[in-house]
């Protein structure tokens, strides 16, 4: 650290925020490490503490950093980078986390049975309140809480799923796969939206009420075309990156 480029069309305040960023990709703030204060920063980069905040500020809506009332500002984990398929082709959550170098993790919420509403029922083609399977998973990048999954399925198809081990390192997709013979493909017309975190919702994924997050919501077919579930995925976004 040291005095700032002066003779520069760049803001004080990016430069202190480029100067921090680069310490956390660098590794030199590690994830979950305290950064120093603003008074320290201030010091540090010979500006004014307001200029330190609007960098810190900037940084947190960034994602990179989050305050703490009375504790500090931490670093955050990394983001997992996770692709969004416009075909239908499909990246599951484990498989990014795999590709990111990350270990993928599961914690069953849900699992119960439920009238399926009309929407559903149509998509499925089965008769409205007929019985659908639902699935609600913690998913998990490096023990850090990333997304809630929820998939709606026919129960009476994949009523195998009543009894299977879905906690710990448990892709959906691919025990779909080695079970039942079934690859998902993506069907037309996922929607990403945002929505608050309810009171469960936010419990789950460790923010506060009210939270924004991005709701993602999917139908998936088999390679025949027949209909086999539908997902919603409530989503961090300050710890996920959902990229084409």
């Amino acid at each position: 650290m040291g005095r700032l480029e002066q003779r520069t069309s760049i803001p004080l305040y990016e430069q202190v925020m480029n100067g921090i960023r680069d310490k956390i990709e660098s590794g030199a703030y590690q994830p979950g490490s305290q950064i120093p204060t603003e008074h320290e920063l201030a010091e540090a980069y010979r500006v004014g503490r307001v200029t330190v905040r609007r960098a810190i500020e900037e940084l947190a809506a960034e994602g990179y950093l989050t305050k703490q009332q009375g504790r500090g500002t931490f670093v955050n984990p990394p983001k997992l980078l996770r692709k969004v398929q416009f075909g239908t082709d499909v990246q599951s959550f484990s498989a990014a986390c795999r590709e990111d170098g990350m270990e993928a993790g599961s914690t069953l919420v849900a699992r119960l049975t439920a009238p399926a509403g009309s929407e559903l029922a149509a998509f499925l083609g089965i008769p409205e309140g007929d019985e659908v399977l639902v699935i609600e998973r913690l998913r998990t990048a490096d023990g850090v809480p990333v997304l809630l999954d929820r998939h709606y399925l026919h129960r009476e198809r994949f009523a195998f799923l009543l009894g299977e081990q879905l906690d710990g390192p448990v892709s959906l997709f691919e025990l779909l796969r080695d079970r039942a013979g079934i690859r998902p493909r993506q069907a037309p017309g996922r929607t990403i939206e945002i929505a608050r975190a309810n009171r469960e919702v936010a419990a789950a994924l460790g923010v506060p009420e009210g939270e924004p997050l991005f709701l993602m919501k999917s139908r998936f077919f088999d390679a025949e075309g027949a209909p086999i579930f539908v997902g919603w995925q409530y989503i961090v976004g300050s710890r996920f990156v959902l990229c084409a």
